[in-house]
This record gives structure tokens, sequence and C-alpha cells, in this order.
């Protein structure tokens, strides 16, 4: 799934990161830098269906060791090595981790979330299926969306993780600050959006914002992003490019605002 690490790449760099570089699977890496030539890409060792090995460990920390935040999930795939990867990363990379996608599926199959972790921030972007996963308990299908937000509060708090509901008014918790996000419209619910969305929390966060703010903000810029392309394309044509596409607009709409208002209690 090159297409997914390379609009969470793009979506970082229309965010304002300075530097972005993409590990990628060796076979994968000509079509991921051929994308877009402004982020780096390394190449990765895997195995014979293109899914990062073991050995890449000590190079993934090496490389995080210059990074300001790591992002980790988008195009991942699955398999017990990937599960055991995503398991040191989240116990101790010491950068904030952005953990979205396979990422999350990795965290859940690990099944050890309540062990001691010495390492940075966690900010996870769960849909509510992802979510499910991650509490354990996968037949909640039938669960409202005020019982998963409330679920949601209450194992970000346990956990000291950024919690990042995705849906319809996203929520987005610490679990003792909780928001509600107001922008974006059903267009974007549309493969790649998600990938989106970590590009930008990672970017904020790596230009100093807390956890916290950077995942406020980057969902509200997200859905801005998707608001005004469906103004310009319609909801129906809406994909998940365009909203990268319209990133710097939102962004830009944003510092106008806050320019001609000051600055928000």
């Amino acid at each position: 799934m090159s297409g997914a690490i390379a609009l969470a790449g793009k979506a970082a760099l229309r965010s304002g990161a300075g530097l972005v570089t993409l590990a990628v699977p060796d076979v994968c890496l000509e079509t991921v830098a051929g994308f877009e030539p402004s982020y780096m890409t390394i190449p990765l060792p895997c195995d014979a269906h293109g899914r990062v090995e073991g050995p890449t460990r000590p190079e993934i920390l090496r490389l995080a060791a210059a990074a300001d935040c790591v992002a980790c999930g988008p195009g991942l795939s699955r398999s017990p090595s990937v599960t055991e990867f995503v398991g040191t990363l989240y116990e101790s990379l010491a950068q904030p981790l952005v953990l979205d996608a396979d990422g999350l599926n990795a965290l859940a199959a690990d099944g050890n979330r309540d062990r001691p972790r010495s390492g940075g921030p966690r900010i996870l972007t769960p849909h509510p299926g992802e979510f499910r996963r991650l509490t354990g308990d996968c037949d909640s299908s039938g669960v409202s969306r005020d019982d998963l937000c409330q679920q949601a509060i209450e194992l970000a708090a346990r956990q000291g993780w950024v919690l990042v509901l995705k849906g319809h008014r996203t929520l987005v918790t610490d679990g003792h600050h909780t928001t509600y996000n107001d922008s974006g419209n059903p267009g974007m619910a549309t493969g790649g959006a998600g990938d989106v969305l970590t590009g930008v929390i990672t970017a904020l966060i790596c230009q100093g914002l807390s956890p916290l703010d950077a995942a406020r903000l980057g969902v509200y810029v997200h859905g801005l992003a998707g608001d005004l392309a469906a103004e310009q394309l319609g909801q129906v044509s809406l994909i998940a490019s365009d909203l990268v596409a319209h990133l710097p607009r939102a962004f830009q709409q944003i510092s106008d605002k806050t320019c001609s208002t000051g600055p928000q209690p």
C-alpha cells in the first residue's frame, strides 16, 4: 500500500514539516519516491511479501534519533515481525510516536499495552473498528458513538495517550481534556484520508505543538481542507489527495482568521 505512506508524507510536507523521510520496504521504494520529490526515502529489508522484517528495528531507531516526531502505520501491513517491531517502537522510542492504521492493529495484536514503557508521548488515531480492536472488544459494533467516546476518554487517561477517535465530530482527548471537532464532511470517508491526518498531526508536533494541541489543530485543519475541497469538487468525487492539495488554503484561512481576530484564549 505504497500510496498510504506517500499520502502521509505529502501531508506532512504541506503541514509545515521542514524535512520528511519515509522509511519503506525496499521493493516499493521507487514507487513511493515517484509520488513526490520533496521527501526523502530510505529502503528497509523486507520479506517475500514486502513486509518489513525484525532486523529493521536497529535502522529505524537510528533514523528516529534525528527526528522530532515519528509516525508509524500507513501502508505497513501485518505480520508477527511487524507486531514485534511496532511493540519495540511503542515501548522505547524517545520521540513522540503517532500510530495509525496497521500500527494500531499491531499494537492491538501485541496485547501488552499495559506494560511499562520508557518512551515519549503516544498519539493514536483509530477509526471505530481499530478502536474496538485496541480495547479487545471486537464484538461491540452495536455500541453507540457516545459510549465509544466515553470508552476512549477512559482508555486515554489510563494509558497516558492522546487519542483521536475518528468519525462524525472526531473526538480528541488525553483523558483529562476533551474536544469534539466540527470541521469536515461525509465525503472524507474515503481511503487514504486517515493517512493524510497522520501526516498533518506529525508535522505539527515537529513544529513544537504539544501532542494534544497538535492533534486538535490537525483534526480541525484536516477537516477544513476536506470542506474546502468539497466546495470545489463536491463530496461524491472527493479523494484523499484532494485533502493534501487543499491543506495550504486551509492553513492560510486559519492564519488569516488569527491575524484578523488576534490569538484566541
